[in-house]
């Protein structure tokens, strides 16, 4: 009898240890504009340190502007950060989402997994995607979600989740990544879009991506590659600017219209730049409806230790990183090894 209850709580414990490690990271702040809205981060690329990117911008919508932010992040096994692990506990909280923030790359989910992120995209939930998501899935052409895949050639959804619906595909590099970084330039029509409100230049430590965005589509910053990896770097007189940053929507099943932000760029050191890092920020509050509540001069400061290890000099993560060890608001973000 007394093994049998032994078991019992063996069982339990375990059950209760596996609850934990699949509880997602999520801040709330106290008041702001975004108090009531719930947006949800999806984090798992292969090179670009989404891991770092997201947690850092949903600790300043959340401190600073009210949000509730939950952020997502591919784990292995043992429920450790894990770049580019096709596997995103937590998926069931695009259930409540406001927005949905995605930055990932050659993604192919379990069944289950995947079905919450088709039911925000029937919904017609908006969204804003960085970087890789142009390319965020790799899905076999025998799955049954194989038209979200960046290959998928079919006429109805050509391009795939990626073209579709944030309007570009994965089209190629256009500046090479730690020698060219890129300067974004605001498209002089576009200069009073809510989006840009209290921008005047902004830097990223990227190199480019080629995009050509799906029409109807409407372009904000134009991305030029520079000669070097800093921002006063003269410009690569070879390579005219390509599309950087734009707004488009998408229709979901449900009929609704779904507002999307896209942006060529976010790597983790990209957000250091306060002009970039303002204009996600503002990008997500245009994508959930508060358009009206975006003012010049919000506030964006880093909520605790901010440490990117994308660019050179950076440091390197903590192996065995899990999403707790970003919880609360003094935490590094990301912990560095010794």
């Amino acid at each position: 009898m007394n093994s049998v209850r032994y078991l019992l709580v063996v069982l339990c414990l375990g059950a209760s240890l596996g609850e934990l490690k699949a509880n997602p990271l999520t801040y709330e702040g106290p008041s702001g504009a975004g108090t009531g809205k719930h947006i949800v981060f999806i984090a798992s690329d292969h090179e670009y340190k989404s891991e770092e990117t997201l947690p850092a911008l949903a600790r300043i919508l959340a401190r600073h502007h009210g949000f509730k932010c939950t952020v997502l992040f591919g784990l292995n096994d043992k429920g450790e950060i894990t770049p580019g692990q096709s596997n995103v506990p937590g998926m069931e909280a695009l259930g409540s989402a406001d927005l949905m923030v995605v930055f990932t790359r050659f993604q192919n989910w379990p069944d289950e997994q995947m079905q919450h992120f088709v039911d925000y995209l029937d919904r017609g939930g908006p969204i804003v995607g960085l970087r890789t998501a142009t390319h965020g899935f790799r899905i076999p052409s025998d799955s049954k979600w194989a038209k979200y895949g960046n290959s998928f050639n079919g006429e109805e959804y050509q391009g795939g989740w990626g073209r579709q619906v944030l309007g570009e595909k994965w089209a190629g590099h256009y500046g090479g990544n730690h020698r060219q970084s890129t300067r974004l330039d605001i498209v002089a029509a576009e200069k009073d879009h809510p989006i840009l409100r209290g921008i005047k230049k902004m830097w990223a430590q990227c190199g480019g991506y080629r995009a050509a965005p799906l029409e109807p589509s409407r372009v904000l910053a134009m991305a030029q590659p520079l000669q070097g990896m800093t921002a006063d770097s003269p410009p690569n007189q070879k390579m005219p600017p390509v599309p950087g940053a734009w707004t488009r929507s998408y229709r979901g099943k449900s009929g609704k219209e779904g507002r999307v932000f896209t942006s060529t760029y976010g790597a983790s050191n990209d957000i250091l730049d306060e002009g970039y890092r303002r204009l996600l920020i503002n990008g997500c509050f245009w994508a959930a409806g508060l358009e009206d509540e975006i003012i010049p001069d919000a506030q964006i400061a880093f909520v605790g230790p901010y440490n990117p290890t994308w660019g050179r000099g950076g440091g390197r993560r903590k192996a065995g990183t899990k999403p707790s060890d970003m919880a609360g608001w003094d935490t590094p973000v990301v912990p560095l090894a010794d």
